[in-house]
């Protein structure tokens, strides 16, 4: 077994994250006993001194079937109504199924604000928290009612990264109707399973795609950019089938593990990498992408190029390379008005008051592709 299934099958504490798919039709809506045969593998996880945090999909779909609509809606304001109905469904449900294994759950409902602001974020991470040290079950979803086209997460695999972070998981469980990650579309035939992510070498050809079920919004695309994410912060995933999920929580001996890169980043750290809302960029030549990116050192006035957006001393900004790819994340330590008349010039041609870095290296978070 390699590291990072025994590290997600040994852990003390996993996020398990559902698709849409894996819990409702679209002619039934919520499938009551695919939901059951989740919770009992979660509550089995549970049984055994684990701790679990669930984040499930599936509150549209639940809202279809009574709301007499056949397909997913593409307006937001018909899905803010399905997600009314079916969010109601979907957490009686689950406290009904939790129930019958003398579990108590939390609902917790999420929009992209509650992790994107540094307080908000804070506030989850010490409510989920708490939640587990109750002995509860939290259930985790994207706040659908209230949630705009602006501060959407768009879906739940990328909520679910940033919940591992938030309560220090040991391993991320990605669940669906696909039972493991291939180098293309398994319903085409002649494709190959990839096993096991060890770096992004495993990765090079990969072609996947987006939901297709027309009931969710994510996919093997959004599962691998939120494996990605949470690989490179130091927590390993594993992709499997929502079918599959008691042998997922118990031997993590199915579908794709995604190996942890690096060291765990600090909880601030990653909120500034990965979490964070942006207010602008700055442009920078090679030199700088070398220095920040390979050596870790303090972005400076002279390696910039050019600079983008409307932000303030104390806003976090993208770090791009010539290419236009996000290659870091940082604090800025000047509003955007007092750049033009920096960039590219050295320390020593500065006067005294813009002689300080202009990301410090403290403040700064190289960004991989994800």
């Amino acid at each position: 077994m390699s590291e990072a299934r025994a590290a997600i099958a040994g852990g003390s504490r996993v996020v398990v994250k559902v698709g849409s798919s894996s819990l409702t039709t679209a002619d039934d809506g919520l499938d009551v006993a695919r939901l059951d045969a989740l919770v009992d593998a979660v509550a089995g996880r549970v049984g055994r001194d684990g701790q679990v945090v669930l984040v499930s999909s599936g509150a549209i779909g639940a809202g279809l079937a009574p709301l007499s609509l056949d397909t997913r809606p593409r307006d937001l304001a018909t899905q803010q109504a399905a997600a009314s109905v079916g969010q109601l469904a979907l957490a009686h449900a689950y406290a009904a199924s939790f129930g019958r294994h003398d579990l108590t759950v939390g609902q917790v409902l999420l929009t992209s604000n509650d992790v994107v602001r540094r307080a908000h974020y804070r506030n989850a991470e010490r409510t989920l928290g708490r939640l587990l040290a109750l002995d509860a079950v939290p259930v985790v979803n994207e706040n659908d009612t209230v949630a705009t086209e602006e501060i959407r997460f768009g879906d739940n695999d990328r909520l679910a990264a940033l919940v591992a972070h938030l309560v220090g998981a040991d391993g991320l469980i990605l669940l669906s109707d696909v039972d493991a990650l291939y180098d293309g579309d398994p319903r085409a035939g002649g494709t190959r399973k990839i096993a096991e992510v060890a770096d992004e070498s495993d990765l090079d050809g990969l072609k996947v795609g987006m939901s297709s079920s027309g009931l969710g919004t994510g996919g093997m695309m959004s599962k691998v950019a939120a494996a990605r994410m949470a690989a490179s912060s130091g927590i390993p995933v594993l992709v499997a089938a929502a079918a599959d999920a008691r042998r997922a929580l118990t031997g993590a001996d199915v579908g794709t593990a995604f190996h942890a890169a690096g060291k765990r980043l600090s909880a601030r750290r990653f909120w500034l990498g990965y979490a964070a809302g942006t207010e602008g960029r700055l442009q920078l030549d090679d030199g700088a992408v070398a220095a920040v990116v390979g050596k870790r050192r303090s972005l400076l006035a002279a390696g910039i190029v050019g600079v983008d957006g409307d932000f303030r001393a104390g806003d976090v900004v993208d770090l791009v390379d010539p290419a236009q790819q996000v290659v870091a994340r940082g604090v800025v330590a000047y509003d955007v008005t007092e750049l033009p008349e920096m960039i590219g010039r050295s320390t020593h041609e500065l006067p005294d008051e813009h002689r300080r870095e202009v990301v410090h290296a403290d403040d700064l978070v190289p960004i991989g592709r994800h």
